[in-house]
């Protein structure tokens, strides 16, 4: 779910923040995936006739077809993906959200009986989407054929976006890759969304900037840590009656959600029973994460025949398909010896400081004292 309406406030108060890229620009990137997110995406959008696809045998094939040729896209851009694959989930994630989601979940079934009761497939369609569920299947799946294609995968201690940030800030990867905005909220450096989105939607790439988002909207970690607890997140509750507008505007008032509780009228605005905003807190600022000394990166060849046994024996890809998808992965992986300019040139000083002229020496030198020389007595005749 990541963080209500963020990418909105953002875009409100510190637009300056936020660049809209081209994907091509990321070549020569290292860039960690939010896995689940990603495959959760594919099971939405890799559909035929408003139906996953599936094998002959009936099982689900949408999140390999996904996770296949969009990483394709990637590596033949350049780009060097590596996957996080979530962990367990935190405490405080098993309490009330699962209980809200599963409640969620029985409505979406309820109204999904109701839409083909009455033949109604914009609804079928709709509700059906939302009764989605990534699985340890589909996760398993995923991680064999990244490692068949060479790809790397990190399988995160608890949270993928904590550990994702975590490897952006150890300088281990660029950014992290997700459509949840709450890697922002773990501390990543620059956040991407829509990298992983269909090339059909013809989407550009959302860079968001965490020190740039800070600096605009005049707020420390912590207190930013606040604001998007109080706009709503994964692990506890908000208080009643306080939109994005009045969230930001509280905690430049009064610096933190202690302050706040303070100064506001509970009867207006009660906060949950047994708030654990606290708990939540401590959670962003100091998640359980990978530990990015021992992470090594590596992109490997492809396995063709594993990948023609796994994708087409098993599963019933077309095997033309999956030969043409590993000659694009390898002819990538020619063409990825090219650097980014940036890794090798940085730029000092001014652009409007005075161009240097070359020094002259030796008898060059002389020619231009003489020459110099004679300009002036001409210039006094």
């Amino acid at each position: 779910m990541g963080i209500h309406g963020l990418a909105k406030l953002i875009a409100d108060q510190a637009p300056s923040a936020i660049r809209e890229q081209d994907f091509k620009n990321y070549f020569g990137r290292k860039i960690a995936i939010d896995a689940s997110m990603c495959i959760y995406q594919f099971l939405i959008a890799v559909r035929q006739d408003g139906n996953v696809l599936q094998s002959e045998d009936g099982e689900t094939t949408s999140h390999l077809m996904g996770m296949f040729y969009r990483t394709i896209r990637m590596l033949e851009h350049g780009i060097k993906p590596v996957y996080v694959f979530d962990g367990k989930p935190p405490q405080l994630k098993s309490g009330e959200k699962v209980e809200k989601r599963v409640e969620r979940r029985a409505e979406a079934e309820k109204m999904l009986a109701q839409a083909q009761e009455l033949g109604e497939q914009e609804n079928i369609d709709k509700f059906s989407k939302r009764l989605v569920k990534v699985t340890r299947q589909h996760n398993d799946e995923c991680k064999k054929l990244l490692t068949l294609m060479g790809v790397p995968y990190i399988e995160a201690p608890c949270e993928a976006e904590a550990s994702c940030a975590a490897l952006v800030k150890a300088g281990k990867v660029f950014a992290t890759a997700t459509e949840d905005m709450d890697g922002l909220t773990f501390g990543t450096n620059v956040l991407l969304r829509h990298l992983t989105a269909s090339e059909a939607k013809k989407l550009p790439v959302q860079e968001f900037h965490f020190s740039r988002i800070l600096q605009d909207i005049n707020l420390t970690n912590e207190q930013f840590i606040d604001l998007c607890i109080l706009l709503g997140c994964d692990y506890c509750g908000t208080i009643k009656g306080i939109g994005p507008k009045r969230a930001i505007d509280l905690i430049r008032q009064h610096g933190s959600i202690e302050e706040i509780l303070e100064n506001i009228d509970p009867n207006k605005h009660p906060a949950p029973d047994n708030w654990l905003y606290k708990e939540a807190r401590e959670l962003f600022l100091k998640p359980e994460v990978v530990d990015c000394s021992a992470v090594e990166l590596k992109w490997n060849e492809p396995d063709e025949g594993g990948l023609l046994r796994f994708m087409c024996e098993e599963k019933q890809f077309s095997e033309d398909r999956i030969r043409n998808g590993c000659k694009k992965i390898v002819k990538s992986r020619q063409g990825s010896t090219q650097g980014r300019l940036d890794a090798f040139f940085s730029v000092s000083g001014s652009l409007s400081s005075k161009r240097k002229e070359p020094e002259v020496k030796g008898s060059a030198k002389k020619k231009l004292k003489t020459g110099a020389a004679a300009g002036k007595f001409k210039k006094a005749k």
